[in-house]
């Protein structure tokens, strides 16, 4: 299974108890695909098994935690492998400007009417 489908079924078994035991419905395939909107159903699951002593949903909150984690990160380090290298190297980065590119038209303006 892969890593959305198993977020997917996690957000599936947590949206059927949510509505079984706290009448919330959710938006499943939202949760799969949405990052602030899972982490804020996993809040509510978390304050549900606190407050209303659910607490069989706090371990499929943190499962969705987990599995919304091992998605998003390994997006993130090749992002920030490649700055923790450029950083190393003290170098950093620069777009060079072809010197033929002509100036803005702002700079050519001073002020003056056509």
């Amino acid at each position: 299974m892969s890593g959305s489908n198993d977020l997917f079924g996690i957000a599936a078994h947590l949206h059927v108890l949510l509505r079984r035991k706290t009448g919330r419905v959710t938006d499943t395939e939202w949760m799969a695909v949405n990052a602030d909107y899972a982490r804020e159903i996993a809040r509510v699951a978390r304050r549900a098994a606190e407050v209303d002593g659910h607490a069989e949903l706090l371990p499929w909150a943190e499962k969705l935690e987990a599995a919304l984690q091992a998605r998003l990160e390994p997006q993130r380090k090749p992002l920030l492998q490649a700055a923790a290298d450029t950083l190393r190297a003290g170098q950093v980065p620069v777009t060079p400007v072809p010197p033929d590119t002509p100036a803005s038209p702002d700079s050519k303006y001073v002020g003056r009417l056509r």
